[in-house]
């Protein structure tokens, strides 16, 4: 059944208050300072302004914090694309844009982001990292915890009313970052035919959504890494799709698995792989549970679907 967009985004609205909640519940092998410290705006030289404008109403300006040991970004007001390019003697040719997560509201830039990228630079894929736009934050840390605070105490109450960004300044900067991709794809040593994207928790609805949504930006492959299962309508030319999600997520854990069987249904091929433990939000983070193994099996399934050269 076609799923309307309204219901679709009351549906993700429902989730946002807790989705906003994993960066800290990514819990590492060895425990991490929960507390959520600011730091200096990096610098960012490599980042890439993507065309698609400041904010529309954004007061307060992107900041930075540090919390279980990573970094964070938040009130992203200008959306960027930072390259991670491979040794030119391993590079397939390939790319995977890389999408954090972190409710819309923060940016897990290292776990789900540098981190993320720089591995796959390493098995040949060149790696472009979203630093996409986000749903404005109170510019004072206090106020922004305390803020967090109340959406997760009212997420049971959220039903039937959407918390939800629109999506579509996120999703302009996932068709900007398309765009970037193949105009410099000479340049970066890049098939246009083989650029891919993998997301992490809201990243992942972001990734999900280019790929239904999207014609111009549509990805060749996608990876949905703890993102929502929900049903969705699988268009006849839909990505393969690699999905890995923790039974214990408490976010997204138990809720079925739709998504999957809408895959399935359409006859598109999909690979899913799902964790006994690892909770929501393990990302790059080393833990002693075979969730850590979810880089390894996505840089195969990449390899079978001729995204990273023989032996990389």
């Amino acid at each position: 059944m076609r799923e309307t967009m309204s219901g679709m985004m009351r549906r993700i609205g429902s989730r946002l208050a807790l989705i906003g909640a994993a960066a800290a519940l990514a819990v590492p092998a060895r425990a991490q300072d929960a507390t959520m410290t600011p730091i200096p705006t990096p610098a960012q030289a490599n980042a890439i302004v993507l065309g698609t404008g400041p904010l529309p109403g954004a007061t307060a300006s992107e900041s930075w914090y540090h919390q279980y040991g990573k970094d964070f970004a938040r009130n992203v007001t200008i959306a960027t694309l930072t390259p991670f390019l491979p040794d030119p003697a391993k590079a397939s040719g390939a790319a995977v844009i890389v999408a954090p997560g972190g409710g819309f509201r923060s940016l897990s830039m290292e776990n789900e982001g540098s981190e993320v990228a720089r591995a796959l630079a390493a098995h040949g894929v060149a790696a472009f990292l979203l630093k996409y736009r986000l749903v404005q934050t109170p510019a004072a840390m206090g106020d922004f915890e305390h803020s967090m605070a109340q959406m997760f105490a009212g997420a049971g109450r959220s039903r039937g009313r959407s918390v939800a960004p629109s999506l579509a300044p996120q999703l302009a900067d996932s068709r900007a970052a398309f765009a970037l991709v193949r105009k410099r794809a000479a340049q970066w040593h890049v098939d246009p035919g083989r650029i891919g994207m993998v997301g992490f928790s809201a990243g992942a609805m972001l990734t999900l959504q280019t790929a239904l949504r999207e014609t111009d930006a549509k990805p060749a492959v996608i990876g949905i890494i703890y993102g929502p299962l929900d049903p969705v309508t699988v268009p006849p030319d839909a990505p393969p799709m690699f999905v890995a999600l923790a039974a214990d997520d408490p976010l997204m854990g138990g809720r079925g698995m739709g998504l999957i069987q809408s895959w399935v249904a359409a006859k598109r091929p999909v690979e899913f792989h799902l964790y006994e433990q690892g909770g929501h939000g393990f990302g790059m983070y080393p833990k002693e549970t075979t969730s850590t193994g979810w880089f390894d099996a996505f840089v195969r399934w990449l390899g079978m679907h001729g995204m990273v050269k023989p032996g990389s």
